[in-house]
Parts: structure tokens; sequence; C-alpha cells
């Protein structure tokens, strides 16, 4: 699976060394781009820093003990902040030189929810203070309760508009929400506990206790209609719509914030090991594609061929995701099982010579999108600390 032949050990320090490297030749002076330099990476963008992208790297970076991430860390989230709209939304993307922010179509909630991870994330590990970032987390923070529905306490946002930016979830998303959980964790926010009660109840409709909200009965009741317990979360619900394709990032946060009790953690960690979603190479980010024929489908999933099944986020291997379902093993206590899948994301890193893929296909195994991508050396690194014991993971 690789195009060297490697001992297990030699391959996971390999990929130590060349992701460190990776993270750094995708260093500028304005923090880290998505991809590395090529013509193809400029042309779509990727030579940009993005908000949930950088926020991962820079958690990888952080804590790394190489003086230029370090300082690397702390310029993405300077640069992301700088660019931070006046109501307190952080940018989808900035660009390096600090000319421009992009917000996407219909928003991008996720970055700012990765932004304020990785700030708290640098705030423990790094050497700012408690209070650095201070003035833009308070407004973020406002931004974000300004999207949360007031009974639910969850966060309500438009299809298409987080990290898999050409899926048709909308409404109250479940990776989205999996973040709220851990942002008001990290940062002791209000309403915690209604928000990770309806967050089980919404997302997981098929337990026996009713909700007392009678408009969470009404969601439950569409939820349910002629569908049986998928072992996971629903990757979204909307009024009488629901996402039941198996969002594997989606659930691994979900264990990850702690949003999910031990008994709903082990179904999910069981039933994405049954589907073989890590083989080879971790992990397929859907577990059920949509096809065109699917009452979800929608127009903009063929956008440059992209979206199509087992391919990008509709089914396609994504490593950097890899990194966060390894980190979800280790969590559970499944050491061994967290051992295997950080092995086998050195050997996807590893593929078509050191390429960092940032996608394959799910099923042909086909190298797509750019190479070179900051966030699969994070991951790694990231699942590689925690399992060795080190402070800075997730």
């Amino acid at each position: 699976m690789t195009d060297a032949h490697h001992d297990p050990a030699t391959l996971l320090a390999d990929c130590t060394r060349a992701s460190l490297a990776l993270l750094e030749a995708n260093c500028t002076p304005h923090g880290i781009l998505a991809a590395s330099r090529t013509q193809a990476a400029e042309a779509r963008r990727y030579t940009r820093i993005f908000g949930r992208d950088a926020a991962i790297c820079v958690m990888a970076m952080c804590g790394s003990g190489v003086p230029a991430l370090e300082r690397g860390a702390v310029a993405s989230l300077d640069a992301l902040a700088a660019q931070q709209a006046a109501n307190g939304q952080i940018p989808k993307y900035v660009d390096p030189d600090g000319f421009d922010a992009d917000f996407w179509y219909l928003g991008c909630i996720d970055a700012t929810l990765w932004w304020l991870i990785a700030v708290d994330h640098v705030r423990r590990h790094g050497t700012v203070g408690a209070t650095h970032w201070q003035d833009g987390v308070q407004r973020a923070i406002v931004w974000l309760l300004a999207q949360e529905h007031q009974t639910f306490r969850l966060l309500q946002q438009n299809e298409a508009s987080d990290w898999a930016d050409i899926m048709p979830r909308s409404g109250y998303v479940l990776y989205t929400n999996a973040l709220w959980v851990e942002v008001k964790r990290r940062f002791t926010l209000g309403d915690a506990e209604a928000t990770a009660h309806h967050f089980n109840h919404l997302f997981n409709p098929f337990q026996s206790d009713l909700p007392n909200y009678h408009r969470a009965r009404l969601l439950r009741h569409y939820a349910r209609r002629g569908r049986r317990d998928p072992g996971l979360y629903l990757s979204f619900v909307n009024l009488a719509v629901v996402g039941d394709e198996g969002d594997v990032f989606g659930n691994v946060l979900a264990i990850l914030s702690g949003a999910a009790d031990e008994a709903m953690a082990a179904r999910i960690a069981n039933t994405i090991s049954h589907a073989q979603a890590d083989v080879p190479y971790p992990v397929r980010v859907v577990l059920h594609p949509l096809t065109r024929q699917h009452e979800l489908w929608r127009r903009y999933m063929e956008r440059h061929q992209q979206n199509l099944v087992h391919q990008y986020h509709n089914g396609g291997i994504w490593p950097f995701v890899g990194g966060f379902w390894a980190m979800a093993l280790a969590r559970l206590g499944r050491t061994e099982e967290a051992r295997v899948v950080l092995l086998r994301l050195a050997q996807a890193n590893a593929a078509h010579g050191w390429r960092f893929t940032e996608w394959f296909h799910g099923r042909t195994l086909a190298p797509r999108g750019m190479p070179g991508q900051s966030w699969n050396a994070a991951g790694f690194l990231l699942a590689q600390r925690m399992l060795d014991g080190g402070p800075a993971s997730w």
C-alpha cells in the first residue's frame, strides 16, 4: 500500500518526519496554508489560510516543539482574527497577505467553531496568555449564540455551509453541533446541559424515552418514520427530512466532544469498524453514499464531477479524518485498534511518494484532490500524540 516497504516502526517514524516537514514547508509568515503551493492549488485557492484547516493544523503545530511551527500556530490564528467580521464571524479563509477574506456562499459556520477550539488549545499548550485573542473570542461566541435555537440550544445552519460544503445537510447538523458541544465545554458556556440533551434526542431519535419538548417530539416522529436505528447519530435533522447516510466525521467528533455517552460511543465505534470504513486507508467519511436517485441529491453535488458516489464528501476517503478516528478509538481505550488505524493513516500519507493526498476514491483508491494537504499531516501528528500520551492532542 506504500511506495516503499517499511516495517511499522520505520513507517511511523518516517511519517512523523514527513508530516513535520510538510507543515513547515506550508507555513508562511502569516500562517499555515491548506496545501502545498502548486499551480492547481493556487487556481483552487488552496494556498489560503482556512479557518477549519488551519485550526486543526494549529493544534498539531502547537506542542510540536518545532519553533517555526509554534510561531506558525499563533500567526495562523492572528491572520484569521485580523479578518474577523464585525459581527464576530471567522472567515472560511483569508489570504496569507491579508488582502482577502471569504465567507462562502451561505456562510461558513464551522470556521468560527474550529478557531475557538484552536485558540483554547494554544492558550493551554503554547506560550500566549490565558486571555490572548479575548476580544475576538467574545465576539465569535456572540456570533455563534445568535445561531443557537433558544430551546434546543443547538446551532442552526444553511445546507452546504460547513466542511462538507457540497452535501445537503441543513437545519441542525451533527458535525457542527458536536463542535458546539466542544466549544461550550472549553469555554464553560451556558446551557451546555440543554445542548447535550437535545443533541442526543434530535440526532438519536431511536431511543425509548420521549423528549419533553413538543417540537422535539414532532421532529423525532419525522426522523424515525420508515427508518431503522443505524447505530450512528443522524447527520442532520431538519423539519421533515433527516440524513441517515452515516456521517463518520460528525459521529467521531461526538465521541471526542463527550456528546456521546459511553454506550453510544461504543455503538458508533462498532458501526464504523464493522463497515470497514478504515480499510485499507482511514477513513470513508460516509457509510452510505447518496446516489442521484436519493431524495437528498442536489445538482450542485455534480460540480466538477466531484461529489458522486464514493467520492469527495460523499464516501471518499479523507486521511485527516482518519486521524480523528484514531483519536476517538484511543479515547475509548481501544488502543490497539487505534494503532492499526494510525499505521494505515501513515500508509495513506505515504502513498504515491508521500503525496499527502487530500482524498481517495472510496472504492478504487485513486488519489484525488490536492497533494501536500497540511491537515493530513496534522491529523497524523495529533493521533500519534494522543497514543503516545502527549498532553497537547485533542
